[in-house]
């Protein structure tokens, strides 16, 4: 079950013996799954949908939408409109709400000039600490010429699920960092003075470098050393031993454990609850590497911790980043 490799307008491919979305009249889609560029199979295995679409990354199912961690944007309300010009579907689309984001496949210049007749949406890049977006964006695509489908609500504040920052391309020693800027920008939530972090698997030092910068406390745990700039930073405390060796009674209870250390998914899934079952960490993100073959058990298993979220961030590659934050507590 593929998309369109060659890049051609022929309409979304269907599933071996199954309808197809495009022409005529059929049910509206249930939902639909945008993955990244690259990783198309691992959200259809996921999904495991015999009877779904595929336009280009976007899967459309007519199950409802349902969590799916390898989707960069779920679009939540998907409908068809049919459309008999580039006006008409401008129209259509300023008349559901105002803020909209292309997704091209095919049909680019139409979809283009479509879009130009849209209010324009801000795009410019986060500069972290930056919230994320707040006001509603909604998706849309071009099916086919006179087939519009779009999503009012959708996943994600981000067009397309493509986060971009302002990068510092000085201070970091590798370009991880961009995952832990977007998975706490993301989460919600931020380390800050006075907080307890552990980062495992540090070197070379990017997440140390974010977490430090927030002005938390870092305890970096790697058997290889982390870039000198980076150990030397006030606040820092580096330990040269295994992420899996560490006894949670030498480090005391942590405000945030982030993990971006190389290791099969299951290892760091008895990681995750050595440490939160046994109390001695309330905040966790943590990278989930794959590899060869995707481990969707592991990734199940994730998923299934209550509490907690499982995402393909924009700057994954073949990984997933786990998030959960512990339930934050009255002032009073």
């Amino acid at each position: 079950m593929t998309g369109h490799p060659d890049g051609t307008n022929a309409p979304a491919s269907a599933a071996p013996g199954a309808p197809s979305f495009d022409g005529g009249e059929s049910p509206a889609p249930g939902a639909a799954y945008l993955a990244a560029d690259g990783f198309l199979e691992p959200l259809l295995e996921e999904l495991a949908d015999s009877t779904a679409t595929v336009h280009g990354r976007l899967v459309i199912t007519r199950a409802p939408p349902r969590p799916a961690a390898w989707s960069i944007n779920t679009w939540l309300q998907p409908r068809r409109i049919a459309i008999a010009s580039i006006k008409d579907g401008a129209r259509s689309l300023r008349a559901i709400q105002r803020n909209w984001a292309v997704y091209e496949h095919g049909h680019h210049r139409r979809a283009k000039l479509i879009q130009e007749q849209l209010p324009h949406v801000s795009a410019k890049p986060l500069v972290f600490p930056a919230p994320a977006p707040t006001a509603p964006l909604g998706a849309w695509t071009l099916l086919d010429e006179g087939t519009i489908l779009a999503s009012p609500v959708c996943s994600s504040a981000f067009a397309n699920g493509e986060v971009a920052f302002v990068e510092d391309k000085a201070t970091p020693p590798n370009r991880a960092y961009l995952k832990l800027w977007e998975a706490l920008t993301l989460a919600g939530r931020l380390p800050g003075p006075g907080d307890r972090c552990l980062d495992l698997g540090a070197c070379p030092g990017g997440w140390t470098w974010v977490l430090q910068s927030l002005g938390a406390d870092v305890t970096a745990i790697d058997k290889a050393p982390l870039d000198p700039r980076i150990a030397s930073l006030p606040r820092v405390t580096v330990r040269r031993e295994s992420a899996f060796g560490l006894d949670p009674a030498t480090i005391g209870p942590v405000d945030w454990l982030c993990s971006d250390v190389i290791c099969y998914p299951e290892r760091l899934l008895r990681l995750v609850h050595q440490w939160k079952d046994g109390g001695h960490a309330r905040n966790f993100i943590c990278t989930l590497k794959f590899q060869g073959e995707t481990d969707h058990a592991s990734a199940r298993a994730f998923a299934a911790i209550p509490g907690s979220r499982l995402l393909h961030l924009s700057h994954n590659k073949h990984e997933l980043t786990w998030i959960y934050l512990a339930p934050e507590t009255s002032a009073n």
